[in-house]
C-alpha cells in the first residue's frame, strides 16, 4: 500500500477521533436535566437542591450565585463520594455549560440520579 494513502487514512482516523472526543464533551448526558439560567431561580427559591459551582476557585471568587458551593470539576468525583443521597437533585453551574455537562456525566457514573445542568452557565446570566 502506498505510503502516502497509510498517512492519509491515519490522518482521517485521528481527526475523526478527535471531533468524537470533542463532541462526547459538548454533548448533554440524556439522563441529565437541562436549564437555561431564568429557570435557576425558581429552584433557587426551593432551597431542596445541592447547588454545586465547578468553576475554578479564582473565578469563584469574582463572582458566584449565593447558595452555590464551589467544587472545581477536578475534586467533583472526590466531592460526590461523600454525597450519601444520591436521588437528591443537584444543580450544576459551570462558566460556559461544558464543565456543567462533564461534572454530571462524572456524578452519573458514581450513580447520582437527579442532575441538573445550567445551560450556558455563568455567561448567560442576566446580572440585570
Amino acid at each position: 500500500m502506498n505510503p502516502q494513502i497509510v498517512l492519509e487514512l491515519v490522518l482521517l482516523v485521528v481527526i475523526f477521533g478527535f471531533g468524537f472526543y470533542i463532541l462526547r464533551k459538548i454533548i448533554p448526558s440524556k439522563a441529565v436535566k437541562q436549564i437555561r439560567s431564568d429557570e435557576l431561580q425558581e429552584i433557587l427559591e426551593t432551597d431542596e437542591a445541592i447547588f454545586i459551582d465547578v468553576r475554578r476557585k479564582s473565578q469563584f471568587a469574582q463572582f458566584h450565585i449565593k447558595g452555590f458551593k464551589n467544587i472545581p470539576l477536578k475534586q467533583i468525583k472526590k466531592a460526590g463520594k461523600n454525597i450519601d443521597d444520591k436521588s437528591k437533585e443537584i444543580v450544576i453551574m459551570s462558566q460556559t455549560g461544558m464543565a456543567g455537562n462533564e461534572a454530571c456525566k462524572r456524578l452519573k457514573r458514581l450513580g447520582f440520579t437527579n442532575l441538573t445542568n445550567v445551560q450556558g452557565g455563568m455567561v448567560s446570566i442576566d446580572m440585570n
